[in-house]
Order: C-alpha cells, then sequence, then structure tokens
C-alpha cells in the first residue's frame, strides 16, 4: 500500500496551513503530479482511493490515467481540520498564538486551536483502511497529517509523537503486510529534486514541521 501526498499548491509554497480547506494545485504540483504517476504506476496498483480536497484528486487524476484504474473519492482521507489556524501562514499563527505555536514546533498535537486531534484523524481513516480489500498494491492519495496519522495506526505506534516526519509534496510512505504484520518498507519516497521553497523564518524553518500537521 502507498500512502500518496498531494503535489504542491500556492499554499504549501508560502507555508500556509491548508486543513480542509480547498486550493488546487499550483503549475508546480500539476507537474509533480504527472512526474509521480509514472513512478506510483511502476507498482501497478489494484486500487486507488483519494481524499475528495481538489489538490488530492488532481494528484490522483494522472495516476488514474497512467494505470487505467477509476479514482473513487473519499472524505475519510481528507486533511485533519485544524480549527482557527486555517489560511494562515507560520508567521501569523506564531504572531496570533505563540503558546499553540510552540507546541505545533515541538511536534505536540495542538489541541486548542480546534479542528481534529491526531487520534480522530486516525480514526476515519482508518476505519476506510478497514474496509479495503485484500489487493497487493493500493494507492491512498491523501495528506500529510492524515498519513502520518494513519500509518502510525497502521504500525501501532502512538500519536502523542509523531515519529515518523511529514510527507513532502508528491511523496509517499509504502506498507507492505509481512509475516502477520504491517511493516514500513519505505518513507518519504518519491522523484528526486527539490520539491519546496526553503524560506527564512525565526525558528529557522529547516527544523519546523511542515504547515500541514
Amino acid at each position: 500500500m502507498l500512502l500518496l501526498r498531494h503535489g504542491r499548491t500556492a499554499w504549501n509554497a508560502q507555508r500556509r496551513f491548508q486543513g480542509q480547506a480547498d486550493p488546487p494545485l499550483d503549475d508546480v504540483g500539476r507537474a509533480q503530479a504527472y512526474e509521480v504517476a509514472g513512478l506510483v504506476a511502476a507498482f501497478e496498483p489494484k486500487l486507488i482511493i483519494s481524499s475528495d480536497a481538489q489538490r488530492a484528486s488532481q494528484t490522483a487524476a494522472p495516476i488514474g490515467e497512467v494505470t487505467g484504474l477509476s479514482v473513487q473519492a473519499d472524505a475519510r482521507l481528507r486533511e485533519r481540520s485544524l480549527g482557527h489556524w486555517e489560511g494562515l501562514s507560520r508567521e501569523e499563527v506564531q504572531e496570533r498564538y505563540p503558546d499553540e505555536f510552540a507546541d505545533w514546533l515541538a511536534g505536540r498535537d495542538v489541541s486548542r486551536r480546534g479542528g481534529e486531534s491526531r487520534a480522530e484523524v486516525a480514526m476515519r481513516a482508518r476505519e476506510l483502511f478497514d474496509e479495503l480489500p485484500d489487493l497487493e498494491t493500493i494507492v491512498l492519495v491523501t495528506h500529510s497529517a492524515t498519513a502520518m496519522a494513519l500509518c502510525s495506526d497502521i504500525l501501532g505506534m502512538s500519536q502523542k509523537l509523531h515519529v515518523l516526519g511529514p510527507l513532502a509534496n508528491c511523496h509517499w510512505s509504502e506498507l507492505r503486510f509481512e509475516e502477520e504484520h504491517w511493516r514500513l518498507r519505505a518513507h518519504n519516497v518519491g522523484s528526486p529534486g527539490p520539491v519546496i521553497p526553503r524560506l527564512k523564518v525565526e525558528d529557522d524553518g529547516d527544523n519546523a514541521p511542515d504547515a500541514e500537521a
């Protein structure tokens, strides 16, 4: 199974929190989607399910074209709702909600902003996962925080502090069921090259989590 994050949006490039807001892919994101389609097709997927957000469905469409598979949409793969952070940049969140921002930088689950907890995201995504047919390779086109929550749940890891880092745009996690257990075969894999602009922020940005978590 592949958990694939959508391509870049203008909000990603601006380090703006998206959550369940629905911006489309930008030009870079559309190019990423076509590029990753060939890579994903090499896994010979048997089923493609996408979040119903347009940035995910626009990423899934080229994969469907290359593989000849129809893409199913499912709202349970939507991004985590981020409450009053949605639409704000990192700098705006840091200025308006410094305590919440500090929790986020430390990797802790931020509940005071409203929206969903990691556990709630994992619960709805896991509901879909448990309904999947027994096929060798399934592609779920989703979002970074949702992918992290679902991956942690499948592997039996805590949602309190994510061990796995966020997925870059059009990168994926590969999970395989082997010897009665789900195993992580690869994480944050995709086409080589830059995936998002490196922007200077007060925390230096490089070690901060992605603006979709």
